[in-house]
């Protein structure tokens, strides 16, 4: 009889063990979901900062800028004749590393800090967004689906960041300016006009009704004896 007892003994712990490994294996590739995930998210939140100082290197190397959601010349004021000036047709950058010290500057103005030349999600260089041959902006070579699909800055365009299926599809262009939102002004139906009446103040000038009338309907039933 023991030796049976010692064979069933034996078989429970391997397969406890073997339980036990399951288990442990489930958690571990879900914990390197998770971490995978989180990983992702960093990356995505650097992306979105370096194309974003990009973007903005560009504005100025165009020597433009956004006002009342538009985009002018950062040359001529604003409120010139109440008109806003169109941005001035200027010859783009030959290559990113120029938006570091642009060469045509007296003093080689920088634009850019060098680490923002490298793509965060693939750790190489951005892919160049060209228009009639000017270098307009960038995005990233992955074609990683994106975890973020919402909720994104609001000086970056919805059209070019919401709902994409690649990362190679977010586009940083230094001309596209989100439309404006309908947001601000006075609340409809609230009166604002008047202010409170400060205590003991006669106010009977704008009224029809004499003051006698009101004193006496204010003092009816709470004369004191």
């Amino acid at each position: 009889m023991m030796p049976r007892v010692l064979r069933s003994n034996r078989g429970f712990t391997y397969v406890g063990a073997l339980v036990m490994t399951v288990i442990v294996g489930i958690m571990a590739s879900r914990a390197a979901v998770v971490w995978s995930t989180a990983m992702k998210r960093e990356r995505e939140v650097e992306l979105i900062s370096r194309g974003t100082q990009i973007r903005d290197a560009l504005r100025k190397w165009y020597r433009v800028k956004v006002v009342d959601g538009k985009l002018v010349s950062s040359q001529t004021p604003a409120n010139a004749g109440n008109v806003l000036a169109p941005p001035p047709a200027l010859t783009g950058p030959p290559e990113l590393k120029s938006l570091l010290q642009d060469p045509s500057t007296p003093g080689k103005l920088r634009y850019l800090r060098p680490y923002c030349l490298v793509d965060p999600m693939t750790g190489k260089d951005w892919d160049e967004i060209r228009k009639e041959g000017k270098i307009v902006g960038v995005k990233s070579k992955s074609e990683q689906a994106p975890v973020k699909q919402g909720n994104f800055p609001f000086d970056l365009h919805p059209a070019d960041f919401e709902k994409k299926q690649k990362y190679s599809e977010w586009e940083f262009v230094y001309d596209h300016i989100p439309p404006p939102t309908a947001t601000g002004g006075a609340i409809q139906g609230l009166k604002t006009s008047s202010s409170p009446t400060p205590t003991g103040t006669d106010t009977s000038g704008g009224s029809d009704e004499p003051s006698s009338t009101r004193r006496s309907r204010f003092t009816k039933g709470n004369t004191t004896p």
